[in-house]
């Protein structure tokens, strides 16, 4: 009887302490503060995150102004440098790119064939607004163009490119500049309009670790992870484009 209860009690003890070390190797929830356009694929790489999704810049200045994040993905290298220098943030890693589509009301219903067509009176063109990665590479692709008197005629300046998204979906403006991805997600209910490969821009997106994380470490690792095979293969299903060599 005494060693069955000493086994009894051994048994019990190893089963706690297997508990505890399994509680404390548990890899921990983070927050990641992250790009409005990565809001569908993010939580196909990792279900379990926290995320907070938004313009990138908004995010930025939450992080300067001492938001608790663990990680920070960027639809640009600009502003995850800037923190870097500010000794917010790791050094920024590039995970994946994109490229900008037009987006149109379903069907095309104005007929437009091509971007120098948006100059047409009295069509109502929303974009991001500057400042916001989206709005940024919006600019450049017009000011390559020739057609930089579209942004005084935006009917909207936009926080995240999700929005510019809706205004058109919504049917409250006839066009709008996204990301390839945004129009992917909601194939069924625009039409598209591409643009001229020489006035695309380098759309590169970069992640770093926030280094007032209390998981530091978890949250490089998870950077690392958007690097690996799956990660990328989630990426690309969401029409994302490889890093550039």
């Amino acid at each position: 009887m005494r060693l069955r209860a000493l086994a009894a009690a051994v048994a019990i003890g190893l089963a706690a302490a297997s508990t505890v070390l399994a509680a404390r190797t548990r890899a921990p929830r983070l927050t990641v503060f992250a790009a409005a356009s990565l809001t569908n694929v993010f939580p196909r790489i990792d279900p379990h995150g926290r995320y907070s999704f938004g313009g990138s810049n908004t995010l930025a200045a939450q992080i300067e102004q001492g938001l608790p994040a663990d990680v920070f993905a960027a639809a640009n290298t600009a502003l995850p440098w800037q923190l870097h220098r500010k000794g917010l943030v790791t050094r920024p890693v590039v995970f994946t790119s994109n490229r900008l589509v037009v987006v149109l009301a379903h069907g095309n219903p104005l007929h437009l064939a091509s971007v120098r067509q948006l100059e047409r009176p009295g069509l109502r063109i929303v974009m991001a607004a500057a400042g916001v990665p989206v709005g940024d590479y919006t600019r450049k692709v017009l000011a390559r163009m020739g057609l930089s008197d579209l942004v005084g005629k935006a009917v909207s300046q936009e926080t995240d490119v999700r929005e510019v998204l809706a205004k058109v979906t919504l049917g409250e403006a006839d066009a709008g500049f996204v990301y390839a991805t945004d129009a992917k997600s909601v194939a069924g209910d625009v039409s598209l309009l591409g643009l001229p490969k020489s006035a695309q821009p380098e759309v590169l997106y970069a992640a770093a670790a926030v280094k007032s994380s209390t998981h530091l470490q978890a949250a490089k690792a998870w950077i690392q992870r958007l690097l690996s095979k799956p990660a990328q293969k989630k990426l690309r299903a969401a029409g994302f484009l490889r890093i550039p060599r």
